[in-house]
């Protein structure tokens, strides 16, 4: 009987191997509408001061004024056509196992590339175990994914393709195979990289140039007469960004300078810390969420620092989506830090013991207006980062 009950396991996992193996596409597919014209994505605009391709380093302005280099890994040489292709690749839900799931399922633009939820529905309608992280100026950052187990936007391309939770195409040979019977794509492929053959390297530089693409330099506050612009913001407005630069508040220690997000070159004296590979892991920290979750660097309780801008937009917050609110954040900050070996210094005193901010209920409205004016409209409806099966 036990024999008979082995056999009959090995037979139902070489079946399910079998099954994931084979190459699914849906009786009827939608085809994506592009325009005659790519759009231009190549000429990349990011608020001044903040890393381009063009350049190695960036220049935190507000709050240290460190000129940081930044690793060349996350250089990007973007092009029209290889960023259309990456835009149709982005929406396109053939890139799941089931064909069920985009990554722009987990990413909307109308939520600055979060989805508004607390975890995401993978392909076969599981949970992912954290928050989809709105993006944008991603070129501009070396620390990727909350756990920051990736340094660049190339490797970070394909990983939640093969995710076995969030499209399950761990077979990179499968998907190019796959994509190559999808009548749309050889011509896009040819117009990309002057001939057709679709390989997994193309499809990743494909998704790795539309997603550098995506930037945010249009905000109330990058129009403010603060960032050299012609727009007022009201006194409100001007005190939350005041409190936000303070020695009582510190967060621009953090989220610096004018992508307000960690400064996370190698030679960063200001991100998180540990160690992966021999190399320091910057751009973390740990803010007292009373956690054992550990980042790539094994630091328990540590995770990305990520860019606040349109922050308004990407809620739930934090890497497991526990606060709701902008509001919820800031009171977490106010009076809610725990104890944790690995909490960062700065909520500390001279004793060792854990420092709450107490805002007043000023002060924490204040932060919020100050906060809702890096949100850009004109990036979350820019039609060259929208679904081009939705046209």
């Amino acid at each position: 009987m036990i024999r008979k009950l082995l056999l009959f396991s090995l037979a139902g996992s070489m079946l399910l191997t079998s099954c994931r193996d084979e190459i699914t596409l849906p009786e009827t597919a939608s085809r994506p509408t592009l325009p005659s014209t790519p759009y231009d994505y190549q000429n990349i605009v990011l608020p001044p001061n903040v890393f381009t391709a063009q350049n190695s380093f960036f220049i935190d302005d507000i709050g240290f004024g460190n000129e940081i280099f930044v690793d060349p890994a996350n250089f990007v040489n973007v092009t029209n056509e290889v960023a259309t292709l990456g835009r149709v690749l982005f929406y396109d839900k053939q890139l799941s196992l089931n064909n069920t799931i985009s990554c722009g399922s987990c990413h909307h633009q109308e939520k600055a590339f979060a989805d508004g939820k607390q975890f995401s529905t993978g392909f076969e309608g599981k949970l992912t175990t954290r928050n989809s992280m709105g993006f944008q100026n991603l070129i501009s950052q070396r620390n990727l994914f909350w756990d920051s187990r990736s340094f660049s936007l190339a490797d970070l391309s394909l990983k939640p393709v093969q995710n076995h939770v969030e499209m399950g195409m761990e077979d990179l040979g499968k998907l190019a195979e796959k994509l190559s019977r999808l009548d749309y794509y050889p011509a896009l492929f040819e117009k990309a990289f002057q001939d057709p053959e679709i390989t997994p390297d193309r499809i990743s530089q494909g998704i790795t140039q539309f997603i550098s693409s995506i930037t945010t330099a249009n905000s109330r506050f990058d129009r403010s007469t603060i960032a050299g612009g012609d727009t007022q913001l009201s006194s409100l407005e001007i005190m939350g960004r005041n409190i936000f630069n303070s020695q009582k508040a510190m967060c621009s220690s953090c989220h610096a300078g004018n992508n307000f997000a960690a400064a996370d070159g190698p030679n960063d004296p200001y991100g998180g810390g540990g160690e992966i590979f021999g190399t320091d892991l910057k751009g973390t920290t740990n803010i007292g969420l009373d956690l054992t979750d550990r980042d790539a660097g094994r630091k328990e309780g540590s995770f990305k620092i990520p860019s606040l801008r349109n922050i308004a937009l990407t809620g739930p917050y934090m890497h497991d989506g526990r606060f709701k609110t902008l509001e919820e954040v800031i009171d977490h900050y106010s009076h809610g830090i725990k104890n944790n070996p690995n909490l960062d210094k700065k909520f500390r005193d001279s004793h060792g013991e854990v420092v709450q901010l107490n805002f007043t209920d000023l002060e924490k409205k204040a932060l919020v207006a100050f906060l809702n004016t890096l949100t850009d409209d004109v990036m979350t409806r820019d039609p060259k980062y929208s679904d081009p099966f939705k046209n």
